[in-house]
Protein backbone atom coordinates (compact mmCIF):
# COMPACT_ATOMS: atom_id res chain seq x y z
CA UNK A 1 0.00 0.00 0.00
CA UNK A 2 1.62 3.32 -0.66
CA UNK A 3 1.89 5.99 1.90
CA UNK A 4 0.62 8.81 0.14
CA UNK A 5 -2.22 10.47 2.37
CA UNK A 6 -5.50 11.39 1.41
CA UNK A 7 -8.44 13.47 2.70
CA UNK A 8 -11.19 11.30 4.94
CA UNK A 9 -13.69 9.51 2.10
CA UNK A 10 -16.60 11.03 3.89
CA UNK A 11 -15.92 15.00 3.73
CA UNK A 12 -13.03 17.38 4.24
CA UNK A 13 -9.91 16.69 5.76
CA UNK A 14 -7.95 14.30 7.95
CA UNK A 15 -9.74 12.60 10.68
CA UNK A 16 -9.79 14.08 13.90
CA UNK A 17 -10.24 17.48 12.59
CA UNK A 18 -13.54 19.09 12.70
CA UNK A 19 -15.40 22.25 13.58
CA UNK A 20 -16.13 22.29 16.77
CA UNK A 21 -18.70 25.16 18.34
CA UNK A 22 -17.86 24.80 22.02
CA UNK A 23 -16.54 28.41 23.02
CA UNK A 24 -18.55 30.35 20.38
CA UNK A 25 -21.57 31.00 22.35
CA UNK A 26 -22.71 33.27 19.06
CA UNK A 27 -23.27 30.71 16.79
CA UNK A 28 -25.70 28.37 17.36
CA UNK A 29 -28.10 31.37 18.11
CA UNK A 30 -26.77 32.81 14.88
CA UNK A 31 -27.52 29.42 12.76
CA UNK A 32 -30.79 29.11 14.47
CA UNK A 33 -32.15 31.99 12.71
CA UNK A 34 -30.20 32.09 8.93
CA UNK A 35 -31.78 28.38 8.81
CA UNK A 36 -33.97 27.60 11.61
CA UNK A 37 -31.28 24.80 12.34
CA UNK A 38 -31.42 24.07 16.04
CA UNK A 39 -27.41 22.96 16.77
CA UNK A 40 -28.95 21.34 20.39
CA UNK A 41 -30.15 18.57 18.32
CA UNK A 42 -28.11 15.51 18.29
CA UNK A 43 -25.84 14.60 15.23
CA UNK A 44 -26.02 11.87 12.94
CA UNK A 45 -22.70 10.86 11.89
CA UNK A 46 -21.73 9.97 8.26
CA UNK A 47 -22.60 6.69 6.84
CA UNK A 48 -20.47 3.98 7.45
CA UNK A 49 -18.15 2.40 5.21
CA UNK A 50 -19.51 -1.11 5.70
CA UNK A 51 -22.79 0.01 4.75
CA UNK A 52 -22.21 1.30 1.35
CA UNK A 53 -23.10 -0.46 -1.75
CA UNK A 54 -19.98 0.24 -3.81
CA UNK A 55 -19.52 -1.29 -7.68
CA UNK A 56 -17.05 -3.77 -8.23
CA UNK A 57 -14.16 -3.40 -9.96
CA UNK A 58 -14.13 -4.20 -13.72
CA UNK A 59 -10.14 -4.34 -14.57
CA UNK A 60 -8.98 -7.68 -15.62
CA UNK A 61 -5.95 -9.53 -14.13
CA UNK A 62 -3.82 -8.98 -17.32
CA UNK A 63 -4.65 -5.42 -17.69
CA UNK A 64 -4.09 -5.38 -13.50
CA UNK A 65 -0.61 -7.25 -14.47
CA UNK A 66 0.44 -4.58 -16.67
CA UNK A 67 -0.15 -1.75 -14.74
CA UNK A 68 1.89 -2.97 -11.74
CA UNK A 69 4.68 -4.00 -14.42
CA UNK A 70 4.96 -0.36 -14.44
CA UNK A 71 4.37 1.06 -10.88
CA UNK A 72 4.58 -1.58 -8.69
CA UNK A 73 2.46 -3.53 -7.18
CA UNK A 74 2.23 -1.70 -3.83
CA UNK A 75 1.76 1.43 -6.36
CA UNK A 76 -1.58 -0.73 -8.18
CA UNK A 77 -4.81 -0.62 -5.99
CA UNK A 78 -7.75 -2.13 -6.13
CA UNK A 79 -9.16 -1.39 -2.88
CA UNK A 80 -12.58 -0.39 -1.92
CA UNK A 81 -12.08 2.41 -0.25
CA UNK A 82 -9.03 3.79 -2.11
CA UNK A 83 -11.31 3.40 -5.42
CA UNK A 84 -14.34 5.19 -3.15
CA UNK A 85 -11.34 8.59 -1.85
CA UNK A 86 -10.76 8.65 -6.20
CA UNK A 87 -14.31 8.79 -7.04
CA UNK A 88 -15.52 12.11 -6.02
CA UNK A 89 -14.39 15.41 -4.95
CA UNK A 90 -15.51 17.47 -1.85
CA UNK A 91 -18.48 19.79 -3.31
CA UNK A 92 -21.13 19.45 -0.95
CA UNK A 93 -23.02 17.26 -4.31
CA UNK A 94 -20.56 14.62 -3.87
CA UNK A 95 -20.49 14.31 -0.29
CA UNK A 96 -24.44 14.09 -0.09
CA UNK A 97 -24.32 11.29 -2.92
CA UNK A 98 -21.36 8.91 -0.69
CA UNK A 99 -23.83 9.28 2.23
CA UNK A 100 -26.88 7.97 -0.07
CA UNK A 101 -24.64 5.71 -1.05
CA UNK A 102 -24.43 7.09 -4.46
CA UNK A 103 -21.90 5.51 -6.44
CA UNK A 104 -23.22 4.38 -10.25
CA UNK A 105 -19.55 4.57 -10.98
CA UNK A 106 -15.91 4.24 -9.37
CA UNK A 107 -12.18 3.99 -10.95
CA UNK A 108 -11.60 0.35 -11.14
CA UNK A 109 -7.76 0.83 -10.17
CA UNK A 110 -5.81 3.80 -8.56
CA UNK A 111 -2.18 4.06 -9.94
CA UNK A 112 0.63 6.02 -8.14
CA UNK A 113 3.21 6.25 -10.43
CA UNK A 114 6.96 7.54 -9.22
CA UNK A 115 7.86 9.60 -11.91
CA UNK A 116 7.31 10.92 -15.43
CA UNK A 117 8.80 7.93 -16.80
CA UNK A 118 6.11 5.79 -15.12
CA UNK A 119 3.59 8.66 -15.78
CA UNK A 120 4.30 7.87 -19.30
CA UNK A 121 4.12 4.32 -19.33
CA UNK A 122 0.82 4.28 -18.11
CA UNK A 123 -0.64 6.45 -20.44
CA UNK A 124 0.53 4.42 -23.00
CA UNK A 125 -0.78 1.85 -21.91
CA UNK A 126 -4.32 2.73 -21.26
CA UNK A 127 -4.51 4.51 -24.57
CA UNK A 128 -3.57 1.28 -26.04
CA UNK A 129 -6.34 -0.98 -23.86
CA UNK A 130 -8.71 2.03 -24.35
CA UNK A 131 -8.98 2.75 -20.88
CA UNK A 132 -10.01 5.98 -19.24
CA UNK A 133 -7.38 8.25 -17.80
CA UNK A 134 -8.40 10.60 -14.68
CA UNK A 135 -5.44 12.43 -13.10
CA UNK A 136 -5.97 12.70 -9.10
CA UNK A 137 -4.32 15.55 -7.23
CA UNK A 138 -5.36 15.97 -3.87
CA UNK A 139 -9.21 15.32 -3.89
CA UNK A 140 -10.81 18.60 -3.46
CA UNK A 141 -12.19 19.99 -6.25
CA UNK A 142 -16.12 21.14 -5.90
CA UNK A 143 -17.02 21.18 -9.69
CA UNK A 144 -16.96 17.80 -11.02
CA UNK A 145 -13.92 17.73 -12.37
CA UNK A 146 -13.28 13.92 -11.06
CA UNK A 147 -15.99 11.74 -11.32
CA UNK A 148 -15.93 8.89 -13.77
CA UNK A 149 -19.41 9.19 -16.07
CA UNK A 150 -21.68 6.97 -14.59
CA UNK A 151 -22.40 4.94 -18.24
CA UNK A 152 -18.35 3.99 -18.74
CA UNK A 153 -17.96 0.91 -19.59
CA UNK A 154 -14.38 1.13 -20.11
CA UNK A 155 -12.17 0.26 -17.60
CA UNK A 156 -11.57 3.55 -15.53
CA UNK A 157 -8.10 4.37 -13.92
CA UNK A 158 -7.49 6.97 -11.39
CA UNK A 159 -3.85 8.73 -12.18
CA UNK A 160 -2.75 9.74 -8.62
CA UNK A 161 0.37 11.89 -9.27
CA UNK A 162 1.04 12.10 -5.01
CA UNK A 163 4.68 10.26 -5.26
CA UNK A 164 5.32 13.59 -7.62
CA UNK A 165 5.95 15.71 -4.72
CA UNK A 166 9.54 17.12 -5.26
CA UNK A 167 11.00 20.82 -5.53
CA UNK A 168 13.07 19.51 -8.48
CA UNK A 169 14.94 22.53 -9.22
CA UNK A 170 14.99 26.50 -7.88
CA UNK A 171 16.72 29.08 -10.68
CA UNK A 172 17.52 31.62 -8.28
CA UNK A 173 18.27 34.07 -10.90
CA UNK A 174 15.14 33.83 -12.41
CA UNK A 175 12.50 33.47 -9.52
CA UNK A 176 11.45 30.74 -10.83
CA UNK A 177 10.98 26.84 -9.32
CA UNK A 178 10.49 23.44 -10.91
CA UNK A 179 7.82 21.53 -8.83
CA UNK A 180 6.04 18.40 -9.57
CA UNK A 181 2.67 18.20 -10.47
CA UNK A 182 1.54 15.99 -7.19
CA UNK A 183 2.91 18.44 -4.73
CA UNK A 184 0.67 19.87 -2.51
CA UNK A 185 0.44 23.57 -1.15
CA UNK A 186 1.99 22.95 2.63
CA UNK A 187 5.18 20.76 0.97
CA UNK A 188 5.57 23.25 -1.97
CA UNK A 189 5.87 26.10 0.84
CA UNK A 190 7.89 24.31 3.15
CA UNK A 191 10.96 23.05 0.60
CA UNK A 192 10.69 26.95 -1.19
CA UNK A 193 10.76 28.21 2.47
CA UNK A 194 13.93 26.61 3.94
CA UNK A 195 15.57 28.04 0.80
CA UNK A 196 14.07 31.68 1.26
CA UNK A 197 11.14 31.39 -1.51
CA UNK A 198 7.42 31.60 -1.46
CA UNK A 199 5.17 30.88 -4.34
CA UNK A 200 2.62 33.06 -2.71
CA UNK A 201 -0.39 31.01 -3.86
CA UNK A 202 -2.77 30.17 -1.19
CA UNK A 203 -6.12 28.64 -2.33
CA UNK A 204 -8.66 28.20 0.00
CA UNK A 205 -8.24 24.47 -0.46
CA UNK A 206 -4.68 24.50 0.00
CA UNK A 207 -3.63 22.22 2.38
CA UNK A 208 -4.89 19.52 0.52
CA UNK A 209 -5.03 20.21 -2.88
CA UNK A 210 -1.85 20.25 -5.79
CA UNK A 211 -0.04 22.22 -7.86
CA UNK A 212 -1.14 19.93 -11.39
CA UNK A 213 -5.13 20.40 -9.79
CA UNK A 214 -4.18 24.41 -9.28
CA UNK A 215 -3.17 24.21 -12.76
CA UNK A 216 -6.05 22.27 -14.58
CA UNK A 217 -8.39 23.92 -12.80
CA UNK A 218 -7.01 27.66 -13.48
CA UNK A 219 -6.85 28.10 -9.89
CA UNK A 220 -6.95 31.75 -7.78
CA UNK A 221 -5.20 32.31 -4.31
CA UNK A 222 -6.13 34.45 -1.47
CA UNK A 223 -3.05 36.74 -2.61
CA UNK A 224 -3.54 36.94 -5.52
CA UNK A 225 -3.44 40.18 -5.95
CA UNK A 226 0.27 40.42 -5.48
CA UNK A 227 0.94 37.20 -6.72
CA UNK A 228 -1.66 36.69 -9.67
CA UNK A 229 -3.48 34.01 -10.50
CA UNK A 230 -2.04 30.07 -11.44
CA UNK A 231 -2.20 31.32 -14.81
CA UNK A 232 0.38 34.17 -13.98
CA UNK A 233 2.30 31.89 -11.87
CA UNK A 234 3.25 29.00 -14.06
CA UNK A 235 5.22 29.93 -16.66
CA UNK A 236 6.59 26.00 -17.92
CA UNK A 237 4.41 23.18 -18.00
CA UNK A 238 5.48 19.61 -18.75
CA UNK A 239 2.16 17.06 -19.72
CA UNK A 240 2.29 13.28 -21.32
CA UNK A 241 0.60 13.19 -24.06
CA UNK A 242 -0.02 8.99 -25.31
CA UNK A 243 2.57 10.11 -28.14
CA UNK A 244 5.25 12.38 -26.24
CA UNK A 245 5.62 14.63 -23.98
CA UNK A 246 4.43 18.67 -23.93
CA UNK A 247 7.38 20.61 -22.76
CA UNK A 248 6.72 24.25 -22.44
CA UNK A 249 9.69 26.26 -21.72
CA UNK A 250 9.49 29.01 -18.67
CA UNK A 251 10.10 31.98 -21.05
CA UNK A 252 8.75 35.29 -19.58
CA UNK A 253 6.55 35.94 -22.28
CA UNK A 254 6.12 34.32 -26.33
CA UNK A 255 4.42 35.25 -29.57
CA UNK A 256 4.36 31.69 -30.75
CA UNK A 257 0.65 31.39 -31.90
CA UNK A 258 -2.31 30.46 -30.13
CA UNK A 259 -0.53 29.63 -26.56
CA UNK A 260 -0.61 25.73 -25.73
CA UNK A 261 0.31 27.01 -22.36
CA UNK A 262 -2.96 28.26 -21.83
CA UNK A 263 -4.88 25.66 -23.56
CA UNK A 264 -3.34 23.52 -20.50
CA UNK A 265 -4.53 25.67 -17.92
CA UNK A 266 -8.09 25.09 -17.27
CA UNK A 267 -8.19 21.69 -19.39
CA UNK A 268 -8.80 19.61 -16.35
CA UNK A 269 -7.14 16.54 -17.66
CA UNK A 270 -8.82 16.39 -20.98
CA UNK A 271 -5.55 16.91 -23.11
CA UNK A 272 -2.79 14.89 -20.73
CA UNK A 273 -1.21 14.09 -17.49
CA UNK A 274 0.74 17.41 -15.91
CA UNK A 275 3.44 16.69 -14.55
CA UNK A 276 5.89 19.08 -14.01
CA UNK A 277 5.34 23.22 -13.49
CA UNK A 278 7.71 25.55 -13.26
CA UNK A 279 6.41 28.59 -11.59
CA UNK A 280 7.62 32.39 -10.65
CA UNK A 281 8.72 32.35 -6.73
CA UNK A 282 9.44 35.17 -4.45
CA UNK A 283 11.74 35.94 -1.48
CA UNK A 284 10.20 35.76 0.94
CA UNK A 285 8.95 39.01 2.87
CA UNK A 286 10.73 41.02 5.61
CA UNK A 287 7.33 41.85 6.54
CA UNK A 288 3.66 40.01 6.42
CA UNK A 289 0.86 41.64 8.13
CA UNK A 290 -2.99 41.38 7.60
CA UNK A 291 -4.97 44.25 8.88
CA UNK A 292 -8.63 44.52 9.50
CA UNK A 293 -11.27 47.52 8.73
CA UNK A 294 -14.83 47.75 8.85
CA UNK A 295 -17.06 49.79 6.40
CA UNK A 296 -20.47 51.21 7.08
CA UNK A 297 -22.22 49.49 4.11
CA UNK A 298 -21.52 46.85 0.96
CA UNK A 299 -20.83 49.78 -1.21
CA UNK A 300 -18.59 51.50 0.40
CA UNK A 301 -16.23 48.43 0.92
CA UNK A 302 -16.39 47.81 -2.94
CA UNK A 303 -15.66 51.32 -3.26
CA UNK A 304 -12.96 51.64 -1.81
CA UNK A 305 -11.55 48.10 -2.76
CA UNK A 306 -11.59 49.48 -6.37
CA UNK A 307 -9.78 52.83 -5.11
CA UNK A 308 -7.33 50.43 -4.23
CA UNK A 309 -6.80 48.51 -6.94
CA UNK A 310 -6.18 52.01 -9.01
CA UNK A 311 -3.94 53.28 -6.32
CA UNK A 312 0.00 52.85 -5.93
CA UNK A 313 -0.40 50.01 -3.26
CA UNK A 314 -0.33 46.61 -4.34
CA UNK A 315 -2.05 44.38 -1.44
CA UNK A 316 -1.83 41.25 -1.36
CA UNK A 317 -4.91 40.36 0.13
CA UNK A 318 -8.17 42.75 -0.40
CA UNK A 319 -11.29 41.29 0.70
CA UNK A 320 -14.52 42.51 1.93
CA UNK A 321 -17.12 41.05 3.54
CA UNK A 322 -20.82 41.92 3.21
CA UNK A 323 -22.93 42.02 6.40
CA UNK A 324 -24.07 38.65 6.29
CA UNK A 325 -20.94 37.10 6.34
CA UNK A 326 -19.54 39.88 8.53
CA UNK A 327 -22.17 38.48 10.92
CA UNK A 328 -21.44 35.08 10.43
CA UNK A 329 -17.35 35.69 10.95
CA UNK A 330 -18.13 37.53 14.50
CA UNK A 331 -20.74 34.54 15.31
CA UNK A 332 -17.86 32.22 15.23
CA UNK A 333 -15.56 34.08 17.52
CA UNK A 334 -14.88 32.63 20.85
CA UNK A 335 -16.05 33.53 24.02
CA UNK A 336 -13.72 35.83 25.73
CA UNK A 337 -13.24 36.53 29.68
CA UNK A 338 -12.92 39.94 31.18
CA UNK A 339 -12.33 42.82 28.56
CA UNK A 340 -13.29 42.27 25.53
CA UNK A 341 -11.84 44.35 22.63
CA UNK A 342 -15.13 43.15 19.99
CA UNK A 343 -17.64 44.61 22.47
CA UNK A 344 -15.91 48.22 23.32
CA UNK A 345 -15.65 48.02 19.37
CA UNK A 346 -19.14 47.84 18.87
CA UNK A 347 -20.03 50.02 21.52
CA UNK A 348 -17.99 52.89 19.78
CA UNK A 349 -19.29 52.22 16.84
CA UNK A 350 -23.12 52.26 17.87
CA UNK A 351 -22.22 56.20 19.72
CA UNK A 352 -20.98 57.09 16.19
CA UNK A 353 -24.64 56.00 14.41
CA UNK A 354 -23.25 52.83 12.78
CA UNK A 355 -26.18 50.08 11.92
CA UNK A 356 -24.23 47.18 13.58
CA UNK A 357 -26.44 44.72 11.86
CA UNK A 358 -24.48 46.33 8.71
CA UNK A 359 -20.98 46.45 9.38
CA UNK A 360 -18.85 45.21 6.34
CA UNK A 361 -15.45 43.58 7.85
CA UNK A 362 -12.25 43.26 5.44
CA UNK A 363 -9.17 42.27 5.31
CA UNK A 364 -6.31 43.83 3.29
CA UNK A 365 -2.74 42.29 3.53
CA UNK A 366 0.83 43.83 3.22
CA UNK A 367 4.19 42.44 2.40
CA UNK A 368 7.77 43.99 1.83
CA UNK A 369 10.17 45.61 3.34
CA UNK A 370 9.17 47.68 6.49
CA UNK A 371 9.11 51.11 3.96
CA UNK A 372 7.19 49.79 1.65
CA UNK A 373 4.76 48.51 4.18
CA UNK A 374 3.87 51.21 5.96
CA UNK A 375 4.15 53.36 2.34
CA UNK A 376 1.48 51.17 1.59
CA UNK A 377 -0.65 51.10 4.64
CA UNK A 378 -0.77 54.33 4.94
CA UNK A 379 -2.28 54.60 1.15
CA UNK A 380 -4.94 52.11 1.98
CA UNK A 381 -6.11 53.98 5.27
CA UNK A 382 -6.51 57.21 3.78
CA UNK A 383 -8.47 55.45 1.08
CA UNK A 384 -10.66 53.44 3.73
CA UNK A 385 -11.37 57.00 5.86
CA UNK A 386 -12.61 58.48 2.65
CA UNK A 387 -15.03 55.88 2.08
CA UNK A 388 -16.61 56.32 5.89
CA UNK A 389 -14.32 53.02 6.51
CA UNK A 390 -12.47 52.15 10.32
CA UNK A 391 -8.66 50.48 10.42
CA UNK A 392 -9.20 47.80 13.12
CA UNK A 393 -5.38 46.43 13.74
CA UNK A 394 -3.93 43.43 13.25
CA UNK A 395 -6.03 41.33 15.92
CA UNK A 396 -8.89 40.53 13.16
CA UNK A 397 -6.05 39.90 10.72
CA UNK A 398 -4.54 37.17 13.13
CA UNK A 399 -7.50 35.80 13.49
CA UNK A 400 -8.34 35.44 9.85
CA UNK A 401 -4.92 33.83 9.61
CA UNK A 402 -5.27 31.55 11.52
CA UNK A 403 -9.02 30.28 10.11
CA UNK A 404 -8.64 30.90 6.41
CA UNK A 405 -8.34 26.99 5.70
CA UNK A 406 -10.77 25.79 8.18
CA UNK A 407 -13.82 27.00 6.98
CA UNK A 408 -14.44 23.51 4.81
CA UNK A 409 -15.02 21.77 8.15
CA UNK A 410 -17.85 24.00 8.97
CA UNK A 411 -19.61 22.49 5.84
CA UNK A 412 -19.27 18.38 7.03
CA UNK A 413 -20.64 19.53 10.43
CA UNK A 414 -23.79 21.15 9.71
CA UNK A 415 -24.36 18.44 6.60
CA UNK A 416 -23.90 15.92 9.94
CA UNK A 417 -26.99 17.98 11.10
CA UNK A 418 -28.92 17.52 8.33
CA UNK A 419 -27.73 21.40 6.80
CA UNK A 420 -26.48 21.55 2.91
CA UNK A 421 -23.98 24.37 2.34
CA UNK A 422 -21.66 25.34 -0.58
CA UNK A 423 -20.44 28.26 -2.34
CA UNK A 424 -20.19 29.77 -6.04
CA UNK A 425 -17.96 32.15 -7.22
CA UNK A 426 -18.10 34.53 -10.13
CA UNK A 427 -16.09 37.45 -11.61
CA UNK A 428 -17.00 40.74 -13.40
CA UNK A 429 -16.34 44.15 -14.13
CA UNK A 430 -16.25 47.08 -11.13
CA UNK A 431 -19.17 48.72 -12.80
CA UNK A 432 -21.44 45.54 -12.66
CA UNK A 433 -20.77 43.80 -9.15
CA UNK A 434 -22.88 45.47 -6.91
CA UNK A 435 -25.60 44.75 -9.32
CA UNK A 436 -24.31 41.18 -9.48
CA UNK A 437 -24.39 40.74 -5.74
CA UNK A 438 -28.10 41.94 -5.49
CA UNK A 439 -29.47 39.92 -8.37
CA UNK A 440 -27.88 36.85 -6.94
CA UNK A 441 -29.42 37.72 -2.96
CA UNK A 442 -32.86 37.87 -5.46
CA UNK A 443 -32.18 34.18 -7.26
CA UNK A 444 -30.96 32.68 -4.27
CA UNK A 445 -33.68 33.98 -1.56
CA UNK A 446 -36.42 32.62 -4.96
CA UNK A 447 -34.86 29.36 -4.77
CA UNK A 448 -35.73 28.80 -0.99
CA UNK A 449 -39.11 29.79 -1.43
CA UNK A 450 -39.00 27.24 -4.76
CA UNK A 451 -37.82 24.71 -2.60
CA UNK A 452 -40.27 25.48 0.43
CA UNK A 453 -37.47 25.89 3.20
CA UNK A 454 -35.55 28.73 4.34
CA UNK A 455 -31.72 29.42 3.32
CA UNK A 456 -29.19 31.75 3.78
CA UNK A 457 -26.54 33.65 1.35
CA UNK A 458 -23.51 35.44 2.13
CA UNK A 459 -20.64 37.03 0.10
CA UNK A 460 -17.33 38.69 0.01
CA UNK A 461 -15.31 40.38 -2.56
CA UNK A 462 -11.85 39.00 -3.16
CA UNK A 463 -8.90 39.12 -5.96
CA UNK A 464 -9.02 42.61 -7.19
CA UNK A 465 -7.82 43.19 -10.44
CA UNK A 466 -7.48 46.25 -12.61
CA UNK A 467 -11.00 45.69 -14.34
CA UNK A 468 -12.80 44.20 -11.78
CA UNK A 469 -13.10 41.47 -8.79
CA UNK A 470 -14.47 38.10 -7.74
CA UNK A 471 -17.41 37.69 -6.03
CA UNK A 472 -17.67 34.76 -3.75
CA UNK A 473 -21.28 33.76 -2.74
CA UNK A 474 -22.27 30.87 0.44
CA UNK A 475 -25.39 29.44 0.41
CA UNK A 476 -27.19 26.87 2.89
CA UNK A 477 -30.48 25.22 4.27
CA UNK A 478 -31.98 22.85 5.88
CA UNK A 479 -32.16 20.30 3.16
CA UNK A 480 -34.82 17.57 2.98
CA UNK A 481 -32.89 14.02 3.17
CA UNK A 482 -33.76 12.16 -0.03
CA UNK A 483 -34.17 15.28 -1.74
CA UNK A 484 -31.52 17.16 -1.34
CA UNK A 485 -29.92 17.08 -4.17
CA UNK A 486 -32.71 18.24 -6.27
CA UNK A 487 -33.05 21.07 -3.56
CA UNK A 488 -29.24 21.99 -3.91
CA UNK A 489 -30.18 21.65 -7.76
CA UNK A 490 -32.30 24.19 -7.39
CA UNK A 491 -30.55 27.45 -5.74
CA UNK A 492 -26.97 26.37 -7.38
CA UNK A 493 -29.09 27.06 -10.67
CA UNK A 494 -30.75 30.31 -9.58
CA UNK A 495 -27.54 31.49 -8.72
CA UNK A 496 -24.62 30.36 -11.52
CA UNK A 497 -27.87 31.70 -14.08
CA UNK A 498 -27.83 34.95 -12.32
CA UNK A 499 -24.39 34.82 -12.77
CA UNK A 500 -24.27 34.74 -16.51
CA UNK A 501 -27.74 37.37 -16.78
CA UNK A 502 -25.40 39.96 -15.08
CA UNK A 503 -22.29 40.46 -16.75
CA UNK A 504 -20.18 37.26 -14.89
CA UNK A 505 -18.50 34.15 -15.62
CA UNK A 506 -19.43 31.23 -14.11
CA UNK A 507 -16.61 30.40 -12.29
CA UNK A 508 -13.58 32.68 -11.08
CA UNK A 509 -11.63 29.74 -9.97
CA UNK A 510 -12.93 26.44 -9.41
CA UNK A 511 -13.18 24.97 -12.42
CA UNK A 512 -16.45 24.28 -14.85
CA UNK A 513 -15.90 19.90 -14.60
CA UNK A 514 -19.48 18.66 -14.90
CA UNK A 515 -21.22 21.14 -12.30
CA UNK A 516 -20.75 24.33 -14.51
CA UNK A 517 -20.92 22.68 -17.86
CA UNK A 518 -24.68 23.46 -18.67
CA UNK A 519 -23.66 27.55 -18.72
CA UNK A 520 -20.33 27.23 -20.51
CA UNK A 521 -21.87 28.70 -24.08
CA UNK A 522 -23.85 31.51 -22.48
CA UNK A 523 -20.12 32.63 -20.77
CA UNK A 524 -17.90 31.96 -23.86
CA UNK A 525 -20.50 31.96 -26.82
CA UNK A 526 -21.36 29.23 -29.19
CA UNK A 527 -18.48 29.21 -31.60
CA UNK A 528 -16.07 29.85 -28.17
CA UNK A 529 -17.73 26.38 -27.38
CA UNK A 530 -17.23 25.19 -30.49
CA UNK A 531 -13.79 26.05 -30.89
CA UNK A 532 -12.74 24.16 -27.64
CA UNK A 533 -14.48 20.92 -28.60
CA UNK A 534 -12.74 20.48 -31.61
CA UNK A 535 -9.25 21.15 -29.39
CA UNK A 536 -10.62 18.29 -27.09
CA UNK A 537 -11.77 16.07 -30.21
CA UNK A 538 -8.49 16.42 -31.73
CA UNK A 539 -6.26 15.72 -28.97
CA UNK A 540 -8.04 13.37 -27.53
CA UNK A 541 -10.45 11.21 -30.37
CA UNK A 542 -11.22 8.37 -28.19
CA UNK A 543 -11.93 10.27 -25.38
CA UNK A 544 -9.25 8.51 -22.84
CA UNK A 545 -8.70 11.77 -20.77
CA UNK A 546 -11.21 12.59 -18.31
CA UNK A 547 -14.28 12.45 -20.96
CA UNK A 548 -16.85 14.56 -20.27
CA UNK A 549 -15.69 17.35 -18.20
CA UNK A 550 -16.09 20.89 -18.83
CA UNK A 551 -18.09 20.20 -22.04
CA UNK A 552 -19.25 17.00 -23.99
CA UNK A 553 -18.93 16.41 -27.56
Amino acid sequence: MTDVKHMKWWGWGVEGVAFNPDNKPAFAPFVKKAVGLDLSVPAVPAVAFGDLTLPSSTIDAAFLATLAGIVGEANTITDDEARLVHTYGKSIRDLLRIRASDLPRMPDVVVYPADEAQVAAVVTAAVAANAVIIPFGGGSNISGSLEPHPGEARVVISLDLGLLNKVTLIDEGSGLASIQAGAQGPFIEEQLNARGWTMGHFPDSFTHSTLGGWVATRSSGMQSDKYGDIADIARGIRMVRPAGIVDIRPVPSASTGPSVREMILGSEGRLGVITEVTVQVHRTPEVREINGYLFPSWEAGIAAMHDIAESDAKPTVTRVSDARESGFSFATGKAKEGFDPQKVLMAYLKRRGWDLEGINLSFIGFEGSPSHVAYEKKIVKRIVKKHGGLAVGKGPGVLYDQKKFDTPYLRDFLLDRGAAADVSETAAPWSRLNEIHDAVYAAANDAYEQIGTPGWIMSHLSHSYHSGACLYFTFAFVHGGEIAIEQYDVVKRAIQQAFVDHGGTISHHHGVGREHAPWLEQDISTEGVALMAGLFASADPKKNFNPDKVITY
